[in-house]
């Protein structure tokens, strides 16, 4: 690799990193006419898969020009950053040597926005053309959607990437009004139905055409800058239920703001993101898509924030006491997976061991539920004790310090794990 080709890449893979809707899964695509790569097998960014598997990805931009000044955007075009653009024919040529070398795994590709929208994604289409056609990759792809470009770029870039994604940058269109005033959610509403609307156009025709080529197979998702304007968590998954309702995103992706502008817009966070915050969205988000939760059973009007100190489940639990305690040997599954403790594989784990007897404490300790939270929450065919006779604060402070009895506290208030 040349010194000039390598700079680039450092700069471009830095200025990379703030996008986090990296993922890799869901990709049916293998390896055909002896080509390079399986993305079904599946950087160098680390990501997971629907499966578990931890894969490499090059992740890239294109380039970290851009014509637009986002004050939350490290690569707006009034910062005083060094600047560069791959050719096409370069971001080829580092995608197949690293995957040669096993460097990677796949390649998520994204770029500022230069001269125009279409202009841009039409480099980036062209990319993902040579890489097939030419190189006869079949690894995995991710490919950033470019705002307003058009709908025959984008149909014609969901034939060769696995996934596509579109930022929607701030939770509402005043958020991004107030930050990017030159944006607007609209384009990437538009751009999201149209994938959408092709993905179910590829579908019903592959029941009637066997030939039909794959389109975005792994499907589409988005990305929400979080802590950089005033909205509520309530505001937050709001607006990504709608968008998975609407749009059947595979994932929606919560990032903490970054403080890199001096802009007055911007909240002051000292000089770390909210990753706390950001981690109890995640937690909401899962129960939203995994355990039957509707949003607005975790967030509303009478609490439009997250707790921070306990998880979104544990504090839905805490507010509908009259809910439990439930009986583990009777409960159906939906209830079994809203005990606090007990995860999708350990509810499946108890409907199904519960057929040959009563279940018993050692039994649910044993099947992987964590007994000492979900004990407040569930009867078997032992327990010692009745919910009735505690408070939700009560029942709060046992957990949190069951909690913190792991660790052990030093002199000069250090935490140590014993």
């Amino acid at each position: 690799m040349s010194e000039h080709l390598r700079e680039k890449l450092n700069i471009l893979a830095d200025a990379a990193k703030y996008d986090v809707s990296c993922s890799s899964s869901g990709s049916d695509r293998k390896n055909t006419n002896k080509g390079v790569g399986n993305g079904h097998s599946s950087g160098i960014c680390h990501t997971y898969t629907e499966d578990g598997r931890c894969v490499s990805l090059l992740k890239i931009l294109l380039t970290n020009h851009c014509i637009f000044d986002c004050a939350y955007c490290v690569s707006r075009k009034s910062n005083d950053i060094e600047r560069a653009a791959f050719t096409v024919d370069e971001v080829v040529e580092l995608t197949m040597n690293f995957y040669r070398r096993n460097y990677i795994e796949g390649l998520f590709l994204s770029s500022g926005i230069f001269k125009n929208a279409d202009f841009t994604m039409e480099r980036l289409l062209r990319v993902v053309k040579k890489l097939r056609l030419e190189e006869n990759y079949n690894g995995y792809i991710h490919l950033k959607t470019i705002p307003g470009a058009s709908d025959e770029l984008i149909k014609e870039a969901g034939l060769y990437a696995d996934r596509m994604s579109i930022n929607l940058e701030m939770p509402t269109e005043s958020g991004l009004k107030l930050l990017a005033p030159e944006k607007t959610h609209g384009e990437v509403i538009r751009s999201l139905d149209f994938v959408q609307n092709q993905v179910v156009q590829f579908k019903d025709e592959k029941k009637l055409i066997k030939s039909v080529p794959k389109f975005v197979p792994a499907g589409q998702s988005t990305q929400m800058v979080i802590g950089a304007t005033p909205e509520t968590d309530k505001d937050i998954m709001y607006t990504a239920d709608r968008f998975y309702k609407s749009f059947a995103l595979r994932r929606v992706y919560y990032s903490g703001y970054i403080p890199i502008s001096n802009d007055t817009r911007m909240p002051v966070l000292g000089t770390q993101p909210p990753l706390l915050r950001e981690n109890r969205l995640y937690q909401t988000d899962w129960l939203m898509r995994f355990y039957g939760f509707n949003v607005r059973e975790l967030l509303n009007d009478a609490n439009p924030h997250l707790d921070i100190d306990i998880d979104p489940k544990l504090s839905w639990a805490l507010r509908n006491l009259q809910h439990f305690p439930i009986d583990i040997n009777t409960a159906d599954y939906r209830m079994i997976l809203r005990v606090p403790g007990i995860g999708v594989g350990s509810a499946n784990k108890i409907v199904q061991a519960r057929k040959f007897g009563k279940l018993h404490i050692y039994q649910l300790k044993n099947i992987g539920i964590s007994y000492n939270r979900a004990k407040h929450f569930i009867k078997c065919a032992d327990t010692p004790f009745q919910l009735k006779d505690y408070q939700a604060t009560q029942i709060k402070g046992f957990i949190l310090a069951e909690s913190n009895s792991k660790y052990l506290k030093t002199d000069n208030n250090q935490l140590i794990l014993f």
